[in-house]
């Protein structure tokens, strides 16, 4: 057991060490140019969606449009963001 938890401990240790890392990792220029248009792209969709609603159509519409518009492209049915109801 005690052997499960030192393994477990450096697995942990190891984990958090490497976040920070991943996370300052610096992107070369193809990349954030490609970060810059996805990010471009979810706007574009995001406003999409918001003209959607605005025109009076039904949420649910306007999200499958949304869903639509950014598959591929953000994470999770909210095209990378959610806001709160």
């Amino acid at each position: 057991m005690k052997t499960m938890s030192n393994v477990v401990l450096a697995l942990s240790v190891i984990a958090l060490t490497a976040i920070p890392l991943i996370a300052n990792a610096q992107h070369n220029d193809k990349e954030t140019k490609e970060d810059v248009q996805r990010h471009r792209a979810m706007a574009a969709a995001h406003e999409a969606a918001a003209k959607c609603l605005e025109s009076g159509k039904k949420e649910e519409v306007c999200m499958k449009e949304l869903q639509s518009s950014c598959k591929g492209l953000a994470v999770g049915k909210y095209c990378g963001m959610k806001h709160a109801h």
